[in-house]
């Protein structure tokens, strides 16, 4: 049996603290064979930094996935080629910098995740990601591969369950993000796929999605384009753990993860970089 972690949308420098100085802990506490991080809202609330992708690989993160914000830190693209554990999704059309998949060997075999991205009230439309997916997976389980996980960053919570339903026995976890906001439908499907439709957020508790309450308010009181700067205080840690039958690649029990980060629980911290490029605060217009 191999045990796997995987935690929802890391929102700015809050979150990606917190997660670094959290996952030695939570592998320790929890058993954990793998762990994968969704970092696209890493840096500032938009997109990802080589640093922090280094530093989300070195805390312990085995696999960084991305969704729409993955190109909003330009320097990101000249960094993807260079590290095939950072995956952005892979319905982008061919030329797209970096690989929407991935096949790590592990002490208990081998292990692929796939990053896709859905089409329901996003930007922007990529090509179709379920026959994709399947593809990927088909030729992961052909080179024997059993635990497959799929982060379907996506929208519309119809989207993200007629995937997993599409996927199920496919592969081993389908679980969304993007809303930010955790689910409670965990579950594991007839054919043995797990899955849950959003994971939730790595991000300041006190919040909207993240940001600043009032910000947010006011942008919804005056429909005026403003700041969304990340919000602070108490971080809430949310995301999924899966046990999957190494061989089979089937799910063999699931559940949600939501822990309130505090010093307590602090495992270890690394020293913190500057904002990158005055991202923190990044101007919204939509």
């Amino acid at each position: 049996m191999i045990r796997i972690l995987f935690l929802g949308d890391v929102v700015g420098e809050p979150g990606r603290k917190a997660v670094i100085a959290r996952l030695a802990g939570l592998k320790e506490e929890e058993n954990l064979d793998f762990i994968v991080v969704n970092g696209e809202n890493a840096a500032g609330g938009r997109g990802i930094t080589s640093k922090i992708a280094i530093d989300l690989l070195r805390a312990g993160a085995a696999v960084i996935t991305t969704g729409d914000h993955v190109w909003d830190q330009r320097e990101i693209m000249e960094y993807f080629p260079t590290e095939p554990r950072l995956l952005r999704p892979l319905n982008y059309t061919e030329g797209a910098p970096g690989e929407g998949s991935v096949i790590l060997e592990t002490a208990k075999g081998k292990v692929g995740v796939i990053n896709a991205q859905g089409r329901v009230f996003m930007n922007p439309p990529l090509e179709n990601p379920l026959p994709e997916v399947e593809k990927v997976a088909a030729a992961m389980r052909a080179e024997g591969v059993g635990p497959i996980v799929v982060d379907f960053h996506a929208e519309a919570t119809s989207e993200k369950i007629a995937m997993g339903r599409a996927l199920d026995g496919k592969v081993s976890l389908v679980v969304g993000t993007h809303t930010h906001v955790q689910t409670a439908d965990e579950q594991i499907f007839p054919e043995g796929t797990a899955y849950l439709t959003d994971s939730g957020m790595c991000g300041p508790a006190e919040s909207v999605l993240g940001r600043e309450i009032p910000s947010v308010i006011w942008r919804f009181r005056t429909g005026l384009p403003t700041r969304f700067p990340v919000a602070k205080g108490p971080v809430r840690l949310c995301g999924v753990i899966v046990d999957i039958e190494e061989e089979s690649g089937r799910a063999t029990a699931v559940r949600r993860v939501s822990e309130l980060f505090t010093p307590g629980n602090q495992t270890f911290a690394r020293p913190e970089s500057p904002p990158e490029n005055g991202q923190e605060g990044e101007k919204t217009e939509g």
